[in-house]
């Protein structure tokens, strides 16, 4: 049989499966909106969302200036301890592998001083994760703070803790009000970056028989031009976007909607001020305000692993998804491009250093084996040593030589590959040689993971998606 194979796609586009997934047996999907079908410009929007904290604390006569929307100084995955006022890249066992105090990097020393004995543990209220695009602005902005109030400009009698919350405050104030959606509606090619496959990926869902879900916290008034201007374009003539949904459900309240039974409102004429309740579940093609997932769930006639839910945000979308409901998740990680192309264009040197430190390691059993063995001469025990004192002090000294040679060469070397992606904090999904604690999380509550929503077009709606066999560490090296 002559069969046309059609090219993979390249792995910065690819779907990546934690637990197998057969896109058969999803009969409904459900999508967050910002940052999942639709993408921000994230230094755009950011900026914008710094600038208007910054309004804030400049009209409450803070000296925050000179202060600037460092995009680099933040990344998804960070944790903030604001006890102390420092940003933690840890690892998945909660282990600080490095750590600023506001913008200032702590030595290691310093670091081993203040988190030898700490396990950042994500369920305690001194610890925040930075899990969304949406807390760049919202984390450079406490960092640079904390230098300020280590300055005693601003007032000390807060603590960390206080200034962290009045960042949190000031920030949901500033969406509250709408001033930064208004900014977008008014400008969006400014703001959004189109994804013109998206609209294609949905549609082929739809008509393979799957049931399409809108359930976002954006609120109506927001919702309805930015799906209007992301995905109309995309369509067939005369389709709007608002065809493509079975339900959409806006200030939807997650994570809360996934685990309360929230009362679903129905906008009449798509106005937010005028809402009636639903009585008897919502109908089809409807626009609905606030609800619960069992609502959802008794409508579709479905639950569990019949429903896949994509969103971006690893607590509101797929964690408390996964935990309450079972059902399948699906997260969007747009970052995941830069780093899969930052390492793979990296790869040449990251094998050069592989190959050192294998070098490095076998040079290190040799002096730790010389080093016993010079050991047990000197204390008159153990079995009789292979070489004299003179020739194994020899040896001794050529091995520390060349280990110490092996270390200027390896030094740059793994200096660059803890930089890739992010000079700061190096790639996303690990810190150090081990796996970030971001990486744990999405492990933990995602089936799957990718950059973007287009990308279910490689896989298609029939998909069996299935994961790889996970490595251990006494796995032959082939099989890791």
């Amino acid at each position: 049989m002559d069969v046309t194979h059609p090219a993979p796609p390249s792995p910065d586009r690819e779907i990546y499966c934690n637990r197998t997934l057969n896109l058969r047996s999803i009969h409904a999907i459900g999508y967050d909106m910002d940052y999942t079908l639709i993408h921000y410009r994230e230094e755009e929007w950011e900026l914008r969302a710094y600038e208007h904290l910054k309004q804030s604390f400049l009209a409450r006569g803070w000296p925050v200036e000179e202060l600037h929307f460092d995009p680099e100084l933040m990344e998804r995955g960070l944790v903030l301890n604001i006890e102390l006022g420092d940003i933690l890249e840890a690892n998945r066992f909660g282990y600080v592998k490095q750590a600023y105090h506001g913008t200032r990097l702590l030595d290691l020393q310093a670091q081993r001083q203040i988190y030898a004995r700490t396990i950042v543990d994500l369920a305690e209220e001194s610890f925040v994760f930075l899990n969304t695009l949406f807390s760049l602005s919202e984390g450079c902005m406490y960092a640079q703070l904390v230098d300020l109030l280590d300055q005693h400009r601003i007032p000390a009698v807060m603590g960390y803790r206080g200034l962290y919350l009045e960042v949190k405050r000031s920030l949901d104030r500033a969406h509250m009000e709408g001033q930064l959606k208004a900014e977008i509606i008014a400008d969006p090619g400014r703001f959004i970056e189109l994804d013109e496959q998206t609209a294609l990926a949905l549609l082929d869902q739809r008509h393979a028989g799957k049931k399409l879900l809108l359930i976002t916290n954006s609120e109506w008034s927001y919702t309805s031009p930015m799906m209007a201007y992301a995905i109309d374009p995309f369509l067939p003539e005369a389709m709007t976007w608002r065809q493509l949904f079975d339900l959409v459900i806006v200030s939807a309240r997650k994570p809360g909607f996934f685990s309360s039974r929230s009362p679903l409102f129905e906008l009449v004429d798509g106005a937010e001020e005028l809402l009636r309740p639903v009585v008897g579940g919502p109908r089809e093609g409807g626009v609905y305000y606030g609800g619960n997932a069992s609502v959802v769930e008794e409508k579709l006639g479905l639950s569990g692993d019949q429903i896949l839910y994509v969103g971006d945000h690893v607590f509101g979308d797929v964690h408390v998804t996964k935990s309450v409901l079972r059902w399948r998740t699906a997260l969007i990680l747009r970052e995941l491009e830069h780093e899969i192309r930052s390492t793979r264009a990296f790869a040449a040197q990251q094998l050069e250093l592989s190959r050192l430190m294998a070098e490095k390691d076998q040079l290190e059993v040799e002096y730790c084996q010389l080093r016993l063995e010079h050991q047990r001469a000197k204390q008159g025990y153990g079995p009789p040593p292979r070489l004299g004192t003179g020739r194994r002090q020899r040896q001794l000294r050529d091995l520390r030589s060349a280990i110490e040679a092996l270390d200027a060469r390896i030094g740059p070397l793994a200096r660059a590959s803890s930089e890739v992606a992010n000079r700061r904090w190096g790639p996303l999904m690990r810190a150090g040689n081990d796996k970030s604690i971001l990486a744990r999380q999405v492990e933990r509550y995602a089936d799957i993971y990718t950059s973007r929503v287009s990308n279910f077009l490689h896989r298609t709606p029939f998909a069996y998606l299935r994961s790889m066999r996970g490595s251990l560490p006494h796995d032959p090296l082939h099989e890791g």
